[in-house]
Formats: C-alpha cells, sequence, structure tokens
C-alpha cells in the first residue's frame, strides 16, 4: 500500500483529485451561504481557509509531483488538514457545549498584508455566531462532519508522507 500510495503522490491525477474535493467541499459551504441562507460564523469562515490550502497544496503538488516540490505541497497539505482539524473541533466544542463565557470573534481576523474579507466578501464576510446550530444531517452538525472530513484529509497525509521513501516497483514488459 505504502509503494501505491508513492506512486499515486508521484502522478497529477492523486493531486488533482484532492484538489477537487476540496474545490467541491468549498462551493458546497457557498450553496449553503447563499441559496440554503445559513449565516456563517468566524471558525466556519477560517475552516473554509483550510480547505483553501488543502485545494492549493493539491495544485501546488499537480504542478512538478515527481519534483521535491511534492514534499512542500505535502507540507502545506498536512498543515492545512491540522489546523482544519483544530478548527471544527473547537467548533463542535462550542455547539456541543455553549457557555456565555466561550465565544468566538464578531469578525475575522486577516492579516493586513491578505485581507481576503476585503477582497472577496462574498466568500469570507462572517456573520452568525459560533454555537448557534444552523444544519444538521445524519444527526451531526456541521462542524462535527468537518471534523471527519479533516481527519481523513490528515490521515491520507500522513501515509503518503510515510510512503515516500519506498519506491514504487518497476515493472519491465513482462511484469517482472
Amino acid at each position: 500500500m505504502l509503494r501505491y500510495l508513492n506512486q499515486c503522490s508521484r502522478g497529477r491525477g492523486a493531486w488533482l483529485l484532492m484538489a477537487l474535493t476540496a474545490f467541491v467541499l468549498e462551493l458546497v459551504a457557498l450553496w449553503f451561504q447563499h441559496v440554503m441562507l445559513l449565516q456563517p460564523c468566524v471558525l466556519c469562515i477560517y475552516e473554509r481557509c483550510a480547505l483553501f490550502g488543502i485545494m492549493g497544496a493539491g495544485l501546488v503538488g499537480a504542478i512538478a509531483p515527481k519534483t521535491p516540490l511534492r514534499y512542500v505541497a505535502l507540507a502545506i497539505w498536512i498543515y492545512s488538514a491540522w489546523r482544519g482539524l483544530e478548527l471544527s473541533w473547537q467548533h463542535t466544542m462550542m455547539q456541543l457545549h455553549p457557555s456565555p463565557f466561550l465565544t468566538c470573534d464578531f469578525a475575522v481576523r486577516f492579516p493586513g498584508w491578505l485581507p481576503l474579507d476585503k477582497w472577496l466578501p462574498q466568500v469570507f464576510v462572517a456573520s452568525g455566531d459560533c454555537s448557534t446550530r444552523q444544519w444538521e444531517f445524519l444527526s451531526l452538525e456541521m462542524p462535527q462532519w468537518l471534523v471527519g472530513i479533516f481527519a481523513a484529509y490528515m490521515i491520507v497525509a500522513l501515509l503518503v508522507l510515510i510512503a515516500q521513501p519506498f519506491k514504487p516497483k518497476r515493472r519491465d514488459l513482462f511484469g517482472r
């Protein structure tokens, strides 16, 4: 399995598939916001940013998957999945155990050199409360689903990282 993961990480298809899955999740988030009229909170926006990081990692990995640039993509992937898992876990705890003393910020705080909320307010402006439950599917809230999604991204990323020293087998014409 590790040889197979190494082989996949050296091709563009797996990286583009990862970018596509993150892109689809971003589209779903925008559909929830603009069609279903759910209000994203600050943690929702940060979780979106983590998904954009995973999408970016997929695109970086697809640029030159057989070069050391693949390790840069892996680093971005692992960091984004970890931050997304951390944020969605915090968001889940806020919803499961609401407290007037533990609240999220009123507005997102992006660095001055990257004011995403000013550049794309339709995507990066928060207007909801983090402890408000707005959507549920199969008895799980949205942040709980994101915990599973980011955990899956993290597990696969770590397996791909572990697989890097395992060189894929070379096969000749006769399969030896």
